[in-house]
């Protein structure tokens, strides 16, 4: 078989043209190759113009539909049993095809986006981030309207309805089933973030980084709310009794007061869980305690909080941010006292009891009258101590105040009517940190753990920024005290990053006018003190691996005490605050780890912290 001969179009003795091989299309079959080669990146420019516009519409009748559907869940939610009630109801119906409407338009917006012309435009070097971008939208909406919505919202009328059919046993019985749905769009969700987080964060078009961060700030909040759901659609069934009986130790926090985990803790209840229904078997204050804990807390422990006795001082039994030590030191001194092992721990405050009065009506007290949604702080934590002087009438009121919330509650518990909003109300109290919830049971308390309403000192590596105030004068003048801080990154050194962290404290307490009671200094210090001046211990708690290099109080050189606490080093100070001054503390420290904001430990008193965060740019690698 003769062999291919190759034929060279230039001159013999030409060089260059003798390496130029293959056959050349000349006339009008060159013309068409060129027309085409140049016509096709014009072709997939228009492909994605209009795909992309069309998509755009897509995504936003998705977000229409999602409004509709958040607004139609909120009316059956309030409608209690009217709306929520069985299957093929008009507002279940109607919830389900906007979910469906949603999920189709979301589906259309991911397949516009996808095939060659996208793909290829979305890997072109400089230009192709907000290609890039949009196609993760697309994808992030598909997923979150077609795995995620559907099962929570089919779920959300069965549990309504079951509810109302046999009260909350069924109610959880039914949350039980469908805690793996719920797990597995938490799953959805988090992965869905993870996914939108690796996007381009800043390209040459400000439509899609603002598509973009508004993506990722709704994943950052449907992440820990599907989280949550899915933890306490594993633990509330079982922790409400749904298999045997449960009792736990229910601590009303004094904010007036601060300790670390909210405030002291004076009354106390032991509720009791069975397959649902929730009673109250005893109402109690602090001095019915008169033995010592003994709950094996580690060695850690003893060397931060020892020498303040929280295993033999009720009132110092609480004074570590981590509940569970707190969950733990409480059960142990009420097994001590009575013999009975309980369950595990729950603590709120007035501030909680707020929240959840105005969820289910005011709570009528002995003498007559109303603690409500708007009085109860007030109520508590300042006017009570004006009203009473002598100590034993006093504690007598905070725990009938504490039964008759209670006994509201239960009622609210009991009827599908008002279930719903007092459930909302529950949510509101965690997310505002002020539910906290240790379970002796290790399986459940390690789903607890890793949730807010578990309350514990996250341990994980990373920047992080925690101000733990105790009182230590004895005074509840904490009603009066405003706090700050700021959280201020600075340069990049071989050893981390420069942070400084500025705390204000003010004391508002006025120089005249309050109890005797309010303002008594047990701490009896040395010095001269006036009616109305305070004394907190002050703790921060920084990152894992971080060094103080100096620390200021009011511009003067202070040395903190150092500590550690769960991978935290811990700087404390022993702090005069006077009555209406303020005081501000700097600490001036090195991060090993600083390129991202911080995690803010946010300790629930009368007032909240107020945390500014300043940008940090990335340090070089």
């Amino acid at each position: 078989m003769p062999k291919p001969r190759i034929t060279f179009r230039g001159r013999p003795g030409n060089s260059r043209d003798a390496h130029r091989a293959g056959p050349r299309l000349t006339g009008p079959r060159a013309r068409v190759a060129l027309l085409a080669a140049l016509a096709l990146p014009t072709a997939a420019a228009a492909w994605i113009g209009v795909t992309g516009w069309l998509a755009h519409s897509e995504l936003l009748a998705v977000r229409e539909d999602l409004g509709a559907l958040r607004e139609s869940v909120g009316h059956s939610v309030e409608g209690g049993s009217r709306t929520a009630g069985a299957a093929g109801s008009p507002a279940e119906s109607d919830q389900e095809r906007l979910v469906r409407s949603a999920a189709a338009h979301a589906a259309r917006a991911h397949g516009l986006t996808t095939g060659p012309a996208w793909y290829t435009a979305s890997r072109l070097p400089f230009v192709g981030g907000p290609f890039e971008t949009v196609r993760g939208i697309a994808d992030a909406s598909d997923r979150l309207a077609g795995d995620v919505l559907p099962p929570l919202v089919r779920a959300v009328p069965r549990l309504a309805s079951s509810a109302q059919a046999g009260g909350v046993p069924r109610a959880l019985a039914g949350l039980e089933r469908e805690a793996p749905e719920f797990a597995r769009a938490a799953r959805v969700v988090a992965e869905v973030r993870a996914e939108a987080r690796r996007l381009p964060r800043s390209t040459w078009l400000p439509a899609a980084d603002r598509g973009r961060a508004q993506l990722t700030g709704q994943l950052d909040r449907l992440v820990p709310q599907t989280r949550d759901a899915a933890v306490a659609a594993r633990v509330v069934p079982a922790m409400l009794g749904t298999h045997g009986p449960r009792h736990y130790f229910l601590a009303f926090q004094n904010i007036a007061e601060a300790r670390g985990t909210g405030g002291l803790p004076g009354a106390f209840a032991v509720l009791r869980a069975d397959r649902g229904k929730v009673s109250f078997e005893h109402f109690g204050n602090n001095t019915e305690i008169d033995v010592a804990a003994k709950a094996d807390l580690g060695a850690e422990f003893a060397a931060q909080y020892g020498h303040n006795g929280p295993q033999s001082m009720w009132a110092n039994s609480n004074m570590s941010p981590h509940f569970p030590y707190a969950g733990r030191i409480w059960t142990s001194y009420w097994r001590a006292q009575t013999g009975r092992k309980l369950d595990g721990a729950i603590a709120i405050d007035p501030a909680s009891l707020g929240m959840l009065l105005r969820a289910t009506g005011p709570a009528r007290l002995p003498d007559g009258s109303a603690l409500t949604a708007d009085n109860a702080v007030d109520l508590t934590e300042r006017d009570s101590y004006a009203k009473y002087s002598d100590v034993a009438e006093r504690k007598s009121f905070f725990v009938e105040a504490a039964r008759a919330a209670a006994e509201e509650m239960m009622t609210a518990f009991d009827d599908p009517r008002l279930l719903p909003a007092l459930m909302r109300a529950v949510h509101d109290v965690q997310r505002a940190g002020r539910l906290q919830v240790w379970s002796a049971h290790p399986a459940e308390q390690r789903l607890l753990e890793a949730r807010p309403f578990g309350g514990a000192l996250p341990d994980a590596p990373g920047p992080f920024a925690g101000l733990v105030l105790n009182n230590g004068a004895g005074t509840k003048l904490d009603y009066y005290l405003d706090r700050s801080l700021v959280w201020e990154p600075g340069a990049c050194t071989e050893k981390g990053r420069a942070v400084t962290t500025t705390v204000t404290l003010t004391n508002r307490a006025p120089s005249s006018g309050l109890p005797q009671y309010v303002t008594q200094r047990v701490d009896a210090p040395s010095y001269r003190t006036q009616p109305g001046d305070n004394r907190l211990l002050v703790s921060y708690y920084a990152g894992t691996g971080a060094k103080l290099t100096r620390a200021t109080l009011d511009g003067r050189p202070v040395e903190p005490v150092p500590g550690f606490e769960r991978g935290h080093p811990v700087f404390t100070l022993d702090l005069e605050l006077p009555r209406q001054s303020t005081r501000t503390l700097v600490l001036h420290l090195l991060e090993p780890e600083a390129d991202r904001p911080p995690t803010i430990l946010r300790q629930a008193l009368v007032t909240p912290l107020k945390a500014t965060v300043r940008p940090a740019r990335p340090c070089g690698r």
